[in-house]
Parts: structure tokens; C-alpha cells; sequence
């Protein structure tokens, strides 16, 4: 999808339902996007629980927002998250959010936020239920945003990333390429994307193990793909991917 780095954005976690040994990644990857200009986890920072966020918060300079647990069991945490989002919101000062969590009490905050016409950007596990992942303009799996290298030491620890079935996208390559195609059938690679991001918020060409869409394409057997010089109003020449369904012979 489209996405334009002068954007404001808040990125709001929910540290009970996400994991601070990937939130430098995290923020990387929200650099992408925009610019965070609120960074503010919720929790309850009385409990051991979130004990390993202590030096994530420091380090990250993300706000802690105390919220405490009055009865087990409740989401009082959402709750608190959910009040300053709307406030965020109805300040004016950002252009969208980051939701960070793998809980799907957020589907309805998402969906708010892009009715008054902001961007949502997910961050969740790929348990993240399907609602929640739906509801936002992109969902990222904090999966595959996690280091290449880890120490041996950690080795055993870390957990197996899945990569997705490449074969279960093929219905929604051939519907963006006739959304995008010219009349000779090639279209562009970035109206490509961006036709599957609208079908398919959690779409990601790292989800199918590779690190960018260019590369996800060319392993794809039922598509032609070929580069083409194009010149930018700045004098910079850089090749336009194009591709197209593979023709009878």
C-alpha cells in the first residue's frame, strides 16, 4: 500500500498481549509508514508480568500508562488504551495509528479510527484473530519482523516463524493484476500490491519468505515479469517492475 513518511502516527501497545523483545523491530518497521510521535504502552506495572518491558520503555522512550488489574480477568487494559486512543483521535495531532496487540478487543477501535478517516496499522502474532487483522488498513505479523541472527543462546528458544502457502495467493494475484492491467495485459508492481494490501490487510511478501514483493513475484511460475527504465521528476532513473499472467503458447 501507499504509504507516506511525513505521517504522524501513534503507536499504542498493548503490553499484556505483546512481546517487548520485538518492539526495536516494531518501531523499525513503523518507521516505514510515518513518524511515531506517540509511543505509549499500557499495563499494569505493579505486576512481575511486564517485568521485561522495564528496559524496553527506556531505551525505546515509549510512555508507561498504569493501569491497574482491579478485577481478574477484565480488560481493563483495553479499556485505559482504548479511552486514549479516542482522545489521540479527536485531538487532531496524528494521521493514524499503530495498534500493537494480538487481541481482537481492538476490532471496533480499528474500524472507528478509519471511519473518521485515518490510517490503522496492526501489529500482532499471527494468532491474531482474522476480525481484528481485517479491520485494519495493514497488519503486520511481529513474526517475521524479528532478527535473522540470534545468538545460540537463544537458539532453542526462538520460535519457528511459519512461512505462508504462496499457492493460496494466486486468486488474488490474477484479481490485482485485472484490477491494474493495461490492454496488452501488463500492469504496474506497486498497483499490484497495493490492490492485494486492499484485499488483504495482512499481506506481505516476508510472510511468504521473502524480503520484498519483486522477489515474491519472480518465484511465481504463472507470471511474466520484466523491468522497464522510468525517470523521476527528480532526474533519477529507477526500473518499474511489470508484470502479467503467463500467456498460452
Amino acid at each position: 500500500m501507499a504509504t507516506n513518511a511525513n505521517q504522524k502516527l501513534a503507536v499504542l501497545i498493548d503490553a499484556d498481549n505483546a512481546q517487548a523483545s520485538v518492539i526495536q523491530e516494531l518501531l523499525a518497521e513503523v518507521s516505514r509508514y510515518g513518524t511515531a510521535t506517540i509511543k505509549r504502552a499500557y499495563g499494569d506495572w505493579t505486576t512481575t508480568n511486564l517485568k521485561g518491558w522495564k528496559e524496553v520503555l527506556h531505551t525505546m522512550a515509549i510512555q508507561p500508562i498504569q493501569q491497574f488489574s482491579y478485577t481478574s480477568g477484565k480488560t481493563a487494559t483495553d479499556s485505559a488504551l482504548i479511552i486514549d486512543a479516542m482522545d489521540v483521535l479527536h485531538s487532531g495531532r496524528v494521521d493514524g495509528f499503530c495498534l500493537v496487540s494480538s487481541d481482537s478487543d481492538f476490532t471496533r477501535l480499528a474500524t472507528r479510527i478509519r471511519e473518521a478517516g485515518l490510517v490503522v496499522y496492526g501489529f500482532g502474532e499471527r494468532k491474531t484473530p482474522e476480525p481484528f487483522v481485517a479491520a485494519c488498513d495493514k497488519f503486520i505479523y511481529t513474526e517475521i519482523l524479528r532478527p535473522e541472527k540470534i545468538a545460540e543462546k537463544d537458539a532453542e528458544k526462538a520460535p519457528i516463524v511459519a512461512v505462508a502457502d504462496v499457492r493460496k495467493l494466486q486468486p488474488l494475484v490474477i484479481a490485482a493484476i485485472d484490477a491494474n492491467a493495461r490492454d496488452d495485459g501488463w500492469a504496474a508492481l506497486g498497483g499490484v500490491g497495493s490492490h492485494i494490501s486492499k484485499m488483504d490487510p495482512a499481506f506481505d511478501a516476508r510472510n511468504y519468505g521473502f524480503k520484498k514483493l519483486s522477489e515474491l513475484v519472480r518465484s511465481l511460475k504463472y507470471l511474466e515479469v520484466k523491468e522497464l527504465p522510468l525517470v523521476r521528476p527528480d532526474g533519477v532513473t529507477v526500473m518499474n517492475v511489470q508484470i502479467r499472467m503467463k500467456r498460452a503458447a
